[in-house]
């Protein structure tokens, strides 16, 4: 079996509460979503097809082949079950492949005893058949094989991304607690922003949602940055397949005359990270960046823009007490100088938030390592409401 050409089972994963716009991107790129879960969604796809979900999707973590599914109670089932399936037609030769895994079977305490056996399995299994030894390692830069085994269902697959797709690959200098880019880029889906409107954003820190923001606009995708993928280092791999998906990124692209992405910070360091980021990602001359106090940022008059703002919230940086006196402004801003847009506050302390002094329309939830976080949204009028 070529997994390159036949249609099978593929798992998408992402984030905690990001799949729904990871379905909408899947949906955009022409494919059917079969399921939908909380941590990614199910379709059907050639590992081909898959080169260019890796490509293209912004809030993708993993994109995930099926090759196998079966019962086991115990990891000697895992082998058993492993040792018979054709591994030498997927791995080349020599070979070098890792294993990951998401286990939750009451037979096993450490994932890494699992994530043994089917190392055994797949090298029994080659070795047997070829004579030789595939080499195997925790570096994701060759073949990564996965396994997930829930009670006693487990299903092994083709990871045929490698390092998640979650970085997208032109931030270098990440700055003080950075916004993670999948999660940026599924906020700002989140958000009524058209795309072509002004996109405004103080205390932008290291500048990801701004280049998130500047990326979605212009069509801009995460594959332009990363040069590696497991998908590379399996059996069967046509590079012709994927150096004709990789040339379509940059025919993709496009222009938005008169796009206005404002990003600012009260630290000239930031900022001058920011551009450096924004210069890797190939948007430095459609973001203005400015040194300033958030309360000084520029606000283009007479147009539906969008304000997005993703304070300090207390958990990692900043005094609780200081950063009330921080929303209780940034309320006040939104009030007298955004008429006219819709603002939106990323926050992961809704206390706070309660000092922004103003009835969000919607709190989406959002979940950023171990935070429960909103973000919250604001219909600016301009004037009176009526």
């Amino acid at each position: 079996m070529n997994i390159y050409t036949t249609t099978g089972t593929v798992i998408i994963t992402c984030h905690k509460r990001t799949m729904p716009y990871l379905e909408q991107e899947v949906k955009e790129l022409g494919y059917a979503i079969d399921e939908t879960f909380v941590t990614g969604v199910r379709l059907k796809a050639t590992v081909n097809e898959c080169i260019r979900l890796n490509l293209n999707l912004r809030c993708a973590s993993q994109v995930l082949y099926s090759l196998r599914s079966f019962k086991a109670v115990n990891a000697d089932d895992v082998y058993n079950n492993l040792i018979t399936y054709p591994w030498e037609d997927i791995l080349p030769e020599p070979g070098y492949f890792s294993i990951t895994s998401n286990v939750n079977n009451e037979s096993i305490n450490n994932n890494m005893y699992a994530n043994l056996r089917v190392k055994d399995a797949i090298i029994d299994r080659v070795r047997d058949k070829r004579g030789t030894r595939p080499s195997t390692g925790s570096a994701l830069t060759g073949a990564v094989i996965h396994l997930f085994w829930k009670n006693e269902d487990a299903e092994v697959f083709v990871d045929t991304s490698g390092d998640s797709l979650a970085r997208h690959g032109y931030r270098k200098i990440p700055g003080q607690a950075p916004m993670l880019e999948s999660l940026a880029a599924a906020t700002i889906y989140a958000t009524r922003w058209d795309r072509v409107s002004p996109f405004v954003n103080p205390m932008c820190g290291s500048g990801t949602v701004a280049i998130e923001a500047a990326m979605i606009a212009t069509n801009r995708r995460p594959g332009l940055f990363r040069t590696n993928y497991a998908f590379m280092h399996l059996q069967g791999y046509d590079e012709q397949v994927y150096l004709q998906e990789d040339a379509l990124l940059e025919q993709q692209i496009v222009e938005v005359p008169g796009l206005r992405i404002i990003a600012t910070d009260y630290s000239a360091r930031a900022i001058e990270n920011a551009r450096k980021n924004a210069v890797a990602a190939g948007v430095a001359g459609l973001i203005e960046f400015t040194v300033c106090d958030f309360a000084a940022t520029e606000i283009p008059p007479n147009v539906p823009g969008i304000f997005y703002v993703n304070p300090e919230y207390g958990e990692r940086l900043g005094e609780v007490a200081e950063l009330e006196k921080t929303y209780s402004r940034i309320g006040d801003f939104m009030k007298q100088k955004c008429g006219g847009y819709f603002g939106y506050v990323f926050t992961g302390n809704l206390e706070l938030a309660k000092k922004i002094g103003l009835k969000a329309t919607r709190r989406i939830e959002f979940y950023t390592s171990i935070i429960d976080c909103r973000l919250l949204e604001y219909e600016l009028y301009s004037g009176k409401r009526s």
